[in-house]
């Protein structure tokens, strides 16, 4: 008989439930690993406000959600990687700015070239199925 998941208490410590693997998951964790490449990538050369790095990643079809980027946005500003600036709109409320540091483009070029040898090393992996 095999154990489902409900059969192994929750109070059994030395006893870890295993996790159903769910290729929506998955795919979630995929996109979550190149988001900050991501936004890096789309502020480099041009700033830009939460909003409109939020419809770059839409129209790009990574499915990504205000809760996410703002504190992902956060972290990267406090990393150093990324400033920002308020700016007047004359269509509502002052808009964060957000833009790369030096620090910032530096990382990101590392991150292409990691992106690159990523990129060909799964290619070469995946066509030799």
């Amino acid at each position: 008989m095999q154990t489902q998941i409900s059969d192994i208490p929750e109070r059994v410590p030395h006893k870890k439930k295993k996790e159903i693997m769910n290729v929506e998951n998955t795919k979630a964790q995929m996109r979550k690993g190149v988001l900050e490449y991501c936004i890096l990538s789309i502020l480099n050369g041009r700033d830009k406000y939460a909003s409109e790095i939020l419809e770059t990643l839409k129209d790009a079809k990574m499915l990504v959600v205000e809760g996410t980027i703002y504190p992902l946005l956060t972290r990267l500003k406090n990393a150093g990687l990324l400033n920002y600036r308020w700016e007047e709109s004359t269509s509502g409320p002052p808009r964060k700015y957000y833009t790369l540091t030096e620090t910032g483009k530096l990382f990101l070029k590392e991150l292409d070239t990691t992106w690159d040898e990523l990129r060909n090393a799964t290619n070469v992996v995946t066509k030799n199925k």
